[in-house]
């Protein structure tokens, strides 16, 4: 198939036109690639309605974190030949590069007993990381499961590891298309409940073996250290508590890019009264002098240096006040559409970090705003009593309007924005933009 490129600009989530769910992150080159499952709503004719709907895989890439291209689908249900064709099963998939090529493991129901019941696991090879993809004949024989994550150690050696309501791992031949050993449990994980998503990494001789985790009633992320890969490991820590949300699940994956580890998992941002649509999205990621990981806390936020010459979505949020402050979406009706910021009363405030002042160019600031009468927004740097880089006249209109306001005093730099509503309000704000 042709890769279908388009753009997409986000935070978190990073994909905002579709959902996508269980990324999977790997840096080829110069750029990130993230791997991610598809969740479509089931209907009658389509899949199991209320349960995982997912019929095709997509890549993405970005080489800042803040510009995504959707390479389009990779691999669908209906092109593999081993797959059963209206499985709605394309769960959590993953890629790895060797000798020249790109290996994309994915599970899914196979179209008859041949290969068993329950999940096998298939390969499609590409010489492009964002395809064309060609699935192979049949799944990898004698592996059932889900999760696949592929690894190739320092020494060469790939390893497979897989959740089929516990977790293990065995070694891949040369041809990374079939087992080089048998299937082994990895031992010293917790004993009860479920865990699922493997994906493991190596830092400083250290392997950290990443899985979510179900100790109460939603997943978190946990991880264990071992100096093997196929273990026995020791549970050491959290990486991410249960989702805020109530998503039930959680997939991770951890990959370090321009000397700066990231957390790639995912949430129900587009979906939040269902869950099983779900959103991609980025975190940093750090490490505590003993090798153990910092606990991450989610953000709507994410990650990159945006531009201040480009849309600031100031709903992706950093910091806000106390009070006075609602994030909701554009239409209730159509999550695609995005969010908005409401300040409805004096000194509401709002923080967006890490906006990137380098063109001396900048004169004024775009604001796409809303209200019902006449306001008084005030735009400051860094701090509450930061130097004001704009003050903006937004008068009463009934309509989504584009009020410009002149840059006082322009401030080279990396800068965290603070908007706030000095008079007025309440106003409604979906972006804005300096120029």
């Amino acid at each position: 198939m042709i890769p279908v490129f388009h753009n997409v600009r986000a935070q978190n989530p990073i994909i905002r036109d579709q959902f996508t769910a269980d990324p999977s992150a790997r840096v080829f080159g110069d750029s990130i690639f993230v791997y991610s499952s598809h969740d479509i709503l089931a209907t009658e004719d389509h899949g199991r309605i209320g349960w995982f709907c997912m019929e095709d895989y997509h890549v993405f890439s970005s080489t800042n974190q803040v510009d995504w291209t959707d390479h389009g689908v990779i691999v669908s249900q209906d092109q593999v030949p081993w797959v059963k064709p209206t499985s709605y099963s394309m769960w959590a998939p993953d890629c790895i590069y060797r000798d020249r090529k790109y290996f994309f493991y994915f599970p899914s129901i196979a179209r008859d007993t041949t290969y068993g019941r329950g999940f096998s696991i298939g390969v499609a090879i590409s010489e492009k990381p964002y395809g064309p993809f060609i699935p192979q004949s049949e799944p990898i024989k004698d592996l059932h499961g889900i999760d696949p994550n592929p690894f190739i150690d320092k020494d060469g050696q790939a390893y497979l590891y897989w959740a089929m309501r516990k977790i293990f791992v065995a070694k891949l031949n040369d041809n990374m298309l079939e087992l080089e050993s048998e299937p082994q449990v990895i031992e010293g994980l917790p004993e009860k409940g479920l865990k699922e998503g493997p994906f493991l990494f190596e830092r400083k001789g250290k392997y950290y073996l990443t899985y979510p985790h179900v100790e109460n009633k939603t997943e978190r992320l946990e991880y264990a250290l071992s100096y093997n890969p196929m273990g026995p490991f020791t549970v050491t820590g959290v990486i991410m508590d249960e989702l805020p949300s109530g998503c039930w699940t959680n997939h991770q994956s951890i990959i370090e890019f321009g000397n700066q580890w990231y957390l790639f998992y995912h949430d129900s941002d587009l979906s939040p009264a269902f869950d099983k649509n779900r959103s991609i999205r980025i975190d940093s990621l750090f490490f505590n002098e003993d090798g153990t990981i910092r606990k991450v806390t989610p953000t709507l936020r994410g990650v990159g240096i945006t531009p201040a010459t480009e849309k600031i979505e100031i709903d992706r949020f950093s910091l806000k006040s106390d009070t006075g402050v609602i994030v909701t979406f554009l239409d209730s009706l159509n999550a695609f559409d995005g969010w908005k910021t409401i300040l409805k009363e004096r000194n509401s405030w709002i923080q967006y970090n890490a906006v990137n002042f380098t063109d001396r160019k900048i004169k004024s600031v775009v604001i796409k705003a809303l209200t019902e009468k006449d306001s008084k927004l005030v735009i400051r740097l860094d701090k509450m009593d930061g130097p004001v880089v704009s003050e903006v006249q937004v008068h009463a209109n009934e309509s989504w309007t584009r009020i410009n306001g002149k840059v006082l005093k322009f401030h080279p730099g990396i800068h965290n924005l603070i908007i706030i509503l000095e008079d007025g309000g309440p106003v409604e704000i979906d972006w804005l933009r300096f120029e």
